[in-house]
């Protein structure tokens, strides 16, 4: 048989054969006999079109199967069999690794879900870890979004933050992180979606609006890196190829150095400026020991600039301070008034002592220039004359010391008002002060007000060797009642639960708000099961009265931990187990009370 080589003579021949052989003609047959003829080795075909409907069917839901699926997108763009093994591998590679190491993981957010922050409440804390919980889909986002709220709860994050920060580690987030695309051949470039592109410029957009508008506005100060922040905001939007991304990573690598030692700078600055704050409060503190009406306004400002700010705790004790301000000023005034009052009182009482002596005086004289008369006269009608002007005298003097006593029984009076007036406007200024003690919006006590009424119960039950147990209560799905009927509703529901909650405890008890919609209940004298009924007399009477928005009516309800403080254990780990059996009730259906 005739070796051929012109391929047109091979594919005529290929075609004869089939016939004479009666296969087929299927593109495998003919490919097949192809290669017998030609006397070559058939190469395997790339299968590309059932790849792409392969890669097409694939889930993409976790950060692992995105990356699988844009190493096997690649791989079958290029037609790479390498590319497929490798994206074949390291999936097989990834399944076969070790778990995440949730044993470690849980153990840490129970430490930091114990532990104290200043602007994490525990109630907080679970509603964050309750959010991610209930929007976490798959095992790999949970163990991701854990680890952000670790980290969260570990700097002392507010609770919405926390939550930005969870959310900000969904699926895409997490693989651009971890995954390593290979690099895109021109194929996949033209085969990229509008969307995908449209995504891209949003993004330059958003950076280049942070950079502008964010942290331009942070650098004001420092005028040069301002001017930077707004060059690489137009830097981010120019970039169009790979090397304008390269260069404009370098150039912000550089500019997050700068930043980052200015924002330290500017730390170190801010806690400078509030300990010399402190340290004026202090000294003025020191200055005012007579002025019990100022000392209030000092604790509070003291107690402020002694913990991380906050501004909407910053505007609430303005607002305050505004109040008892122009209240303590009208009090003042009064006081001075009544004060004058008093003094031009005492002044006329000396004026009258003095007129009074004078009078007294010519009275002496003349009685005594009527006894020499007495004592030269012989004639009995002369006598007559000088005992009709001693009777004369006598009684213009008693007249003038009846009108004297009665002035000066007046004046007494004036005198014991004014000082009662004194008392009382002292009193009341005592009083302004104290407010500052006070929460704002419910009239209980603050933190501030609850640590003094703490200090001093334990102080009683030291010298007594009574008992004292405290209740942390914590309303039942307050988030949900705000976002519902709104913050205004809200800041009602926790007045309302003040109101009832003061007038179903005894006068003895104490009720203070421990932060968000949590409260402390002081109960002295009281075992730790009569504590547990008393609140629990609390929930029913709430249940009785409901609580009015716009005529409608709303149950609110709590659940409650309740704790007897225990020799000389510390009155906050006493709050802590109190804040542990109110978790205990919360996770047992809500609206209970738990001993601790």
């Amino acid at each position: 048989m005739t070796t051929l080589t012109q391929p047109s003579d091979i594919a005529r021949e290929t075609l004869r054969q089939l016939a004479m052989r009666r296969i087929p003609p299927t593109p495998d047959n003919y490919h097949a006999l192809y290669h017998e003829i030609s006397g070559t080795t058939a190469a395997e075909g790339f299968p590309e079109r059932a790849l792409k409907h392969l890669a097409g069917a694939l889930p993409r839901n976790t950060p692992e199967q995105m990356r699988f699926a844009r190493q096997l997108d690649g791989a079958v763009a290029g037609k790479s069999w390498d590319g497929l093994k490798v994206a074949l591998v390291d999936m097989l590679d990834k399944s076969a690794a070790e778990p995440p190491a949730w044993a470690a993981l849980i153990r840490d957010l129970v430490v930091q879900f114990e532990a104290r922050h200043a602007e994490l409440t525990t109630a907080r804390k679970r509603e964050s870890l309750e959010h991610v919980l209930a929007s976490s889909g798959t095992p790999e986002t949970l163990h991701g979004r854990l680890q952000s709220l670790l980290r969260a709860w570990s700097q002392g994050v507010s609770s919405s933050e926390a939550l930005k920060l969870t959310e900000a580690t969904p699926t895409a987030a997490v693989a651009a992180d971890t995954a390593v695309p290979p690099e895109p051949t021109f194929a996949a470039a033209a085969a990229a979606p509008a969307q995908t592109r449209q995504l891209g410029g949003d993004l330059k957009d958003l950076i280049g609006q942070l950079l502008e508008n964010a942290i331009g506005v942070l650098l004001v100060e420092t005028p040069d890196l301002a001017d930077e922040a707004r060059q690489l905001a137009a830097a981010v939007r120019a970039t169009r190829s790979t090397e304008d991304i390269a260069t404009f990573a370098a150039r912000m690598k550089k500019f997050s150095y700068r930043l980052n030692f200015v924002a330290e700078d500017q730390a170190e600055l801010k806690a400078a400026l509030l300990k010399l704050l402190q340290l004026i409060i202090v000294n003025i503190n020191e200055l005012i020991l007579d002025d019990q009406w100022l000392q209030g306004q000092v604790s509070v400002v003291l107690d402020i600039v002694s913990q991380p700010l906050n501004l909407r705790r910053l505007d609430d004790v303005e607002r305050c301070l505004k109040e008892v301000i122009v209240k303590q000023s009208t009090l003042k005034k009064h006081l001075n008034d009544a004060r004058d009052r008093l003094k031009a009182m005492l002044a006329t009482f000396v004026d009258r002592l003095a007129s009074f002596t004078d009078e007294t005086g010519g009275y002496h004289d003349k009685i005594e220039s009527c006894a020499k008369k007495i004592s030269r006269t012989n004639d009995i009608g002369e006598l007559s004359d000088v005992l009709d002007e001693v009777m004369r005298e006598t009684r213009v003097i008693q007249l003038s010391a009846q009108r004297s006593r009665d002035e000066l029984t007046e004046m007494k009076s004036r005198v014991t008002e004014a000082e009662q007036e004194i008392a009382r406007l002292q009193t009341e200024l005592s009083d302004a002060g104290d407010v500052m003690r006070h929460d704002a919006l419910t009239g209980a006590l603050n933190r501030k007000g609850m640590d003094e009424a703490i200090d001093t119960e334990v102080s009683r039950v030291k010298r007594h060797g009574t008992t004292l147990c405290m209740a942390l209560l914590d309303i039942d799905n307050f988030k949900k009642l705000n976002d519902s009927l709104g913050h205004d509703a809200g800041d009602a529901a926790l007045v309302h639960l003040t109101q009832v909650t003061k007038e179903t405890i005894r006068p003895q008890d104490t009720l203070a708000r421990y932060g968000g919609e949590e409260f402390v209940v002081l109960l002295p004298d009281t075992t730790l099961d009569d504590a547990v009924t008393a609140m629990v007399r609390v929930q029913r009477e709430l249940t009785k009265r409901f609580f009015l928005h716009k005529n409608d009516k709303v149950l609110i309800t709590f659940s409650c931990g309740v704790a007897e403080l225990h020799g000389d254990e510390a009155p906050m780990d006493a709050i802590k187990r109190a804040d542990q059996a109110m978790y205990l009730a919360k996770r047992s259906g809500k609206n209970r009370v738990v001993a601790g």
